[in-house]
């Protein structure tokens, strides 16, 4: 059975890469913030979604993932398949 790993260890083991990311979403988000709008054109909602995602980011507890996984997400459709042209399995039937 493996240890459990302490914060430490996982700090030791995952900072840089974490840094490097999060500096790659703030470079992202200035891009778009220098960019100019099209004239006429509504905000964007993926917008929203990167700065919810990165809101959520700053709650405390083990859920973050999670979180931000629900926010770029989809809703579940139950026509889902009819919508996007595949067939039924018939291997559960």
């Amino acid at each position: 059975m493996h240890k459990r790993r302490d914060a430490t260890d996982v700090l030791d083991r995952d900072f840089l890469d974490a840094r490097c990311k999060i500096l790659e979403i703030a470079a992202i988000l200035d891009r778009i913030d220098r960019a100019p709008a099209r004239p006429g054109e509504h905000p964007d909602a993926r917008l929203g979604q990167l700065r919810r995602g990165v809101e959520a980011l700053s709650e405390p507890g083990p859920g973050r993932a999670e979180t931000v996984q629900h926010i770029f997400s989809l809703e579940y459709d139950q026509d889902w398949r009819r919508k996007m042209n595949v067939p039924r399995s018939n291997s559960h039937s």
